[in-house]
């Protein structure tokens, strides 16, 4: 019987730091994405026509009753035969940004309805017009009274990050599997990676914790 042996790890820092630094790069950007297409979709769901509502509607449900793992598939090797090739690292970050969207969308609806109408009657009063009440009233405010969960939306977008590697991007979880298949020492990589995405959450955590503190203090 085989003991633990972490000194195997060693020759394969780089690579898990790569790993690292992709799994970063593609929460940061898909985070990025999901944020302002959360905002895009619960205006749509809100206030446009419904013409375009409905289908931001279905589109919403749709994403949120199927598998990411399925919503990768298809954007990666589906997009393919109507002749969209993207690239795995931009499959990646659409389908976790896309997937996201329409948690932070459902979020931010009710964020943007729990603002007091006193605001935007206060704004139309001045002589703000609908769109700009939106961007300079509601909206922030909708933004600020939401940050916790959509920060918890961010941290579980940083743990789902790990799928991606199913199209073959170089993620952490990629990045020990190939160790593994030439150490054949699964328990070593998964512990280091398994700690990696810690130290990253933590991270993570700790911004949005910042973030928290200065929308406290505007408020």
């Amino acid at each position: 019987m085989q003991g633990l042996d972490f000194s195997i790890v060693l020759p394969y820092t780089d690579l898990l730091w790569i790993g690292a630094w992709w799994t970063s790069v593609l929460t940061v950007s898909a985070a990025a994405l999901s944020f302002v297409f959360g905002i895009l979709f619960a205006v749509a769901v809100l206030y446009a026509p419904k013409v375009i509502a409905w289908p931001v509607r279905f589109f919403m449900w749709l994403f949120m009753g199927t598998p990411l793992l399925l919503q990768l598939f298809l954007i990666y090797f589906g997009l393919v035969q109507i002749g969209l090739n993207i690239p795995a690292l931009g499959a990646g970050i659409i389908g976790l940004g896309l997937h996201f969207a329409v948690y932070n969308a459902d979020v931010l609806r009710a964020g943007i309805v729990a603002v007091d109408p006193g605001q935007t009657e206060g704004a139309r009063s001045i002589g703000f017009g609908r769109w700009q009440t939106l961007r300079y009233v509601v909206i922030p405010q909708a933004v600020r009274n939401t940050v916790p969960p959509i920060g918890g939306n961010m941290i579980a977008l940083l743990k789902e990050s790990s799928i991606v590697s199913v199209i073959g991007i170089a993620e952490l979880v990629h990045s020990a599997q190939l160790a593994i298949s030439e150490t054949f020492r699964p328990f070593e990589f998964y512990i280091t990676a398994a700690a990696l995405y810690y130290i990253l959450n933590l991270v993570l955590e700790g911004g949005l914790r910042l973030v928290e503190r200065k929308v406290e203090v505007s408020r």
